[in-house]
């Protein structure tokens, strides 16, 4: 496959601040530092997903330690933000890398997320966590798969993509800090079951919208 016909860069799809995030990032990327190369901002992944370890490990103490859990949360965003942006602005040519790592660290980054809720959260719910990160699994796998079958890269749904969900968990964390973790026994589940049928809902779209493409292309082989 040529460079031409990879289209891992060029995602499909809305979410609720598209408009608001492409205009920062536009603004922003012709003014980065010569010196900064987009590999340099993919690899800081590894450093905001090690430091939110740290600062979780030390919220089970004193639970403001999360205000530095959620700036590494907007750091990640802002590095992820732009590596991508920076490549294709400068043609750098790393699309088939920088969407291997590119999504290969966000996996490692969203997965560190969670163990850091594991740390301070109640007894009782830790199986609910693993549960969190194996159905936010399921959505990047199901996103890959439908990738590799239609060469149509998506990772909105339903209006929601990463900037929203970084949004959402910089939210918690401030609730966290002013009210604990007390509520968690109630919501927790709660929110795994709500990803659950998120997910479900997604793979039975993904799946008529293959099922759909396969019997055109078969309804056309037959015609000839």
């Amino acid at each position: 496959m040529s460079d031409h016909e990879f289209k891992g860069d060029q995602k499909v799809g809305k979410s609720v601040l598209m408009r608001w995030e492409n205009n920062f990032r536009n603004y922003w990327v012709p003014k980065l530092p010569s010196w900064i190369e987009t590999w340099h901002l993919t690899y800081l992944t590894l450093i905001w997903s090690a430091l939110i370890l740290v600062f979780s490990w030390k919220a089970r103490e004193n639970l403001e330690w999360l205000w530095l859990v959620s700036l590494m949360i907007l750091a990640q965003y802002v590095s992820d933000l732009f590596d991508g942006a920076l490549g294709r602005y400068r043609k750098t040519g790393l699309i088939k890398w920088g969407y291997y790592m590119d999504h290969l660290l966000d996996y490692v980054f969203q997965s560190c997320i969670v163990a850091g809720y594991m740390m301070i959260a109640p007894e009782g719910l830790t199986w609910y966590f693993v549960g969190i990160l194996i159905v936010a699994g399921a959505y990047m796998v199901n996103a890959f798969l439908s990738f590799a079958a239609t060469n149509a890269f998506e990772i909105y749904f339903f209006g929601i993509g990463p900037t929203e969900i970084r949004f959402l968990i910089i939210t918690l964390n401030t609730c966290i800090i002013f009210q604990g973790t007390d509520w968690w026994p109630t919501t927790v589940p709660v929110c795994f079951c709500a990803m659950l049928a998120g997910f479900i809902a997604l793979a039975y779209r993904t799946h008529k919208m293959l099922w759909a493409l396969d019997m055109k292309k078969k309804k056309l082989i037959v015609r000839r």
